[in-house]
Formats: C-alpha cells, sequence, structure tokens
C-alpha cells in the first residue's frame, strides 16, 4: 500500500479510530491491531510475501530468547551467527543473487571463457526487506551484546518487527527504541497528534509535489542524455538530487507523523541534509538511521577508527562500500559508495571529519556565513555528482553522462525547467524556514494542501524510490 494512494487515505482513518476508540484500553489488543494492520498494509503489495515476515519475526524473537538464556559465550555466539545467517540469506537470494551470478559469468567473459548464464532466476524482491531484516538483526545482536533483554511478548514483538509507518523504507528502527513503546501504554495526545498531521502533509508535499513532478524529467534526461545540453544535463542532475531528497525525506516524514499519530515517536531519518557543509556531516544528516546502523554494527565492531591510519581508512571504505551495496545490486551503487569514501577521506586523515557537529543555527559573524554558504554549496556539488552513478543504469552511462557537462551552454529544454527551479527554491525556503525553528503560518500549510491535492490529481503516482531497495 502506498502512501500516496487512496487506499491509505481510507486506511489510516479507520485504524486511528479503531485504535482509539474501540481498542484503547488494552493494551494487547493496540498491539494486535497494528500488528493485523501492518500485514493488510504489506500485503496489499503482493501477501505471499507475508510469510517472509512472519518467518523472519518467529525465528528472532526464538533466538532473542535463547540467546539470553544460554550462559556459554560461545553457544550464544553461535546463536547470533544463525540469527545473521538466516538473515542476510533472504537478503542474499532476494537481492543479490542474480548479480553474483551475472557478475560471474561476466567474469569469465572477460577472461575468454564463454559460460551460458543458466542459473539466473525470476525472483521478485520484496519490498522492504532491506529494512526489516536488519531491524531484526539489531535486535539479536544488542541481546548478545547485552545491551537489552528479550521480550516474551511476541505479538508486541511481532508488531515491532511488522509496524507498518516505517515497515517498507524506514526509518531503520531499534529494539531498543520501538520496542520498549510497545510494551508501554499509550494515551492520545492531541499536540502531538497535530505534530504528526502537519509531518504527514508536508512528506506529502516533498513526495507528489516536488519527487513526482520532477520524476518524469529526469528519467527522459538519464534515459536521452546524449541528446542534450551540458546546462541540461546538469539541471538534470541537480532535480534528481531534490527528487530523491523529496521522495526519500518525505517518506520518511509520513512515517513519523503516522507514527506519532499512534503515540509513537521514530528516530529522526534525515535532518536537512542539504544544507551541510561537509561530506562528513552530510552523512549525519541523510538517511541517519542506516548510517548510524553500519556505524554501530560494522564500523566500530572493525574497529573504527581506533586501529591505526590504514586500518581506519579500510574500514572507511568498507562502510560506504557496504552502504552502497546496501542500496541495490548494480556497480553503480558500488561506485557511488566507493566516490564518498573518496570524498570523506581527506578529512578523516586530517582528523577534521568531526567537524560542523552543531546544526548551523547558532549566532555567527558574516565571514562565518559566508564561508558555511560556499561550504555548503561544494558539498552539494560533489553529492549531485555522485548521484549520477546512483542514478545511472550502468557505471558506462554515469561516466557518459558526466563528461557531456562539458559546457554550461543551454538549449531549449533548459528554459523549460524553469519552473522545477522554482519548485526547487519553494522547497529550499521552506526547509530554510524548518531548519531554523521557523514557524510555518497556517495560511502557507493551506497553499500546501492544494498542491498536494493538484498534484494527487496526476495520472500516474510514482512509488517511493527507496522501495527498490
Amino acid at each position: 500500500m502506498l502512501f500516496n494512494s487512496l487506499e491509505f487515505f481510507l486506511f489510516l482513518p479507520l485504524v486511528f479510530v479503531l485504535y482509539w476508540f474501540v481498542v484503547h484500553k488494552n493494551l494487547k489488543l493496540q498491539n494486535f491491531l497494528v500488528l493485523i494492520a501492518s500485514y493488510v498494509f504489506y500485503g496489499w503489495w503482493d501477501y505471499r510475501f507475508l510469510s517472509l515476515i512472519a518467518l523472519s519475526t518467529v525465528v528472532d524473537y526464538y533466538i532473542g530468547l535463547t540467546i539470553d538464556n544460554t550462559p556459554k559465550k560461545s553457544i550464544k555466539k553461535r546463536w547470533l551467527w544463525a540469527s545473521m545467517l538466516f538473515n542476510l540469506g533472504l537478503l542474499g537470494f532476494f537481492k543479490y543473487y542474480n548479480f553474483f551470478v551475472d557478475s560471474w559469468v561476466d567474469a569469465l567473459s572477460t577472461l575468454g571463457y564463454n559460460v551460458e548464464n543458466t542459473w539466473t532466476l525470476k525472483v521478485i524482491l520484496p519490498v522492504g526487506i532491506s529494512f526489516y531484516t536488519f531491524q531484526t538483526m539489531s535486535y539479536s545482536i544488542d541481546i548478545y551484546r547485552e545491551k537489552l533483554k528479550p521480550t516474551k511478548d511476541f505479538i508486541a514483538f511481532a508488531a515491532f518487527v511488522s509496524f507498518f509507518p516505517q515497515l517498507v523504507a524506514g526509518p531503520i528502527e531499534r529494539a531498543s527504541n520501538l520496542l520498549p513503546q510497545m510494551l508501554a501504554k499509550r494515551r492520545f495526545d492531541k499536540t502531538r497528534a497535530i505534530q504528526g498531521v502537519e509531518l504527514i502533509v508536508w512528506g506529502m508535499f516533498k513526495k507528489v509535489v516536488i519527487a513526482d513532478s520532477f520524476a518524469p524529467v529526469v528519467n527522459d534526461i538519464f534515459t536521452h542524455y546524449s541528446d542534450y545540453s551540458g546546462g541540461t544535463l546538469i539541471i538534470g542532475a541537480i532535480l534528481f538530487a531534490f527528487q530523491i531528497y523529496g521522495d526519500f525525506s518525505g517518506y520518511s516524514d509520513i512515517a513519523i507523523g503516522t507514527a506519532r499519530l499512534f503515540g509513537f515517536d521514530l528516530m529522526t531519518n534525515f535532518n536537512f541534509p542539504y544544507f551541510s557543509r561537509s561530506i562528513g556531516e552530510f552523512w549525519r544528516k541523510w538517511h541517519i538511521s542506516l548510517s548510524t546502523w553500519f556505524r554501530d554494527y560494522l564500523y566500530i565492531p572493525l574497529g573504527g577508527s581506533k586501529v591505526g591510519r590504514f586500518m581506519g581508512v579500510r574500514n572507511v571504505f568498507a562502510i560506504f562500500l557496504v552502504s552502497g551495496f546496501w542500496h541495490g545490486a548494480n556497480w553503480t551503487f558500488i561506485a557511488w559508495g566507493g566516490i564518498h569514501a573518496l570524498l570523506f577521506i581527506p578529512s578523516f586523515i586530517l582528523g577534521t571529519n568531526r567537524k560542523h557537529l552543531d546544526n548551523g543555527v547558532e549566532q555567527r559573524s558574516i565571514i562565518s556565513h559566508i564561508s558555511d554558504f560556499t561550504r555548503v554549496l561544494y558539498t552539494f556539488f560533489v553529492v549531485t555528482l555522485a548521484w549520477v552513478f546512483f542514478r545511472a543504469d550502468s557505471i558506462k552511462d554515469a561516466i557518459l553522462y558526466i563528461k557531456g557537462i562539458n559546457s554550461l551552454d543551454m538549449d531549449a529544454s533548459s528554459f523549460i525547467m524553469l519552473s522545477d527551479i522554482l519548485l526547487i527554491i519553494v522547497l529550499l525556503v521552506l526547509d530554510f524556514m524548518r531548519y531554523k525553528n521557523i514557524k510555518i503560518h497556517i495560511t502557507i500549510w493551506i497553499l500546501i494542501v492544494i498542491a498536494i491535492i493538484g498534484a494527487l490529481n496526476r495520472e500516474v503516482q510514482a512509488e517511493f524510490i527507496y522501495f527498490q531497495f
């Protein structure tokens, strides 16, 4: 079920009424309703894959209890490996099997061996599998590390795994944050509910007005990049940067706002990333739930930056390459991760990667603001160039696209896209107001709702980009 669909606009009020007015006096019934609603929400796309979520839930529920009840550390580790192998096995089969087969056949062909590829399978990628497998793995890991006690409430755990607002595209929640909320009594809070509605509206604006408006233009430019001028290619790359931001951060805002309607607090997944002054700051503000997941469960276990400069650089490359590969079974995503690693390494070596830990809202001198502005422009520039690899169908296409930006000459298409540039300006102004904690006037909210209604009347509504990851 899509957030930007009629089904969801009927589904959400129904679940809300049942949750707060029918089963509100019984916590177990509330959690059971959340579980059923989540399975309906996910099954609306393809009910067959509900078995994967159910299986993952059962396996990690019992493995969590077993790890906690096992006295020997070595036996605990075996059960932890069982959880990781099971979840990574699911993810690997559905998402990466064909990629590895195709890559192996291509490698043999390069070496002169012509091998007929008969091993690829017609596998459908289950929506959200990259998200909920990471969510359940972190549960088992935290129990093994003795940072979390397992729950014996199976319904609450199953609701945590399948919680519909963030099930298919995050944020990737930790059990230490969401599971205790499942186990605690919730009370309706009007103020928090209003905040939730505002987040839903803002997320819808970024998705259906910004991202969906840019999608057909971006698709055309990236498909026929050889037909366009350098100026148009630059605009196309910028539009994609804001398309993916509006699409993904819009989903996260809707998810967080929807969860807040039901009394839950999800972690912040985006923190105005395009106002970042360095690559390090960008990754502290973009897809925060994923970057912190890799930090806590991959980077730090590898030794982080405390194992010497050389090994530290290795760890940085590992986390960025794996992050790229997590996004999709294509060399373009690995290249995208590698580019970000190369951009990050200089500040890592110089020890400046932890600069700009503030949110940039405190009082500064004019010179400091000008300096910050130039850093923001540079960071956005290199991030946008890297997005070309993320969006392109192949590394070759990405390289040719960037080579096509050999001048700033404009054609008719460049001027046609001026309305899209105006939309970007509107988004940046509104984002800047939220960034500076400036309250948005009710009139602006009304205009945003009108724009959303107009955009929803399009014949075609695009799926969220991160559904494919």
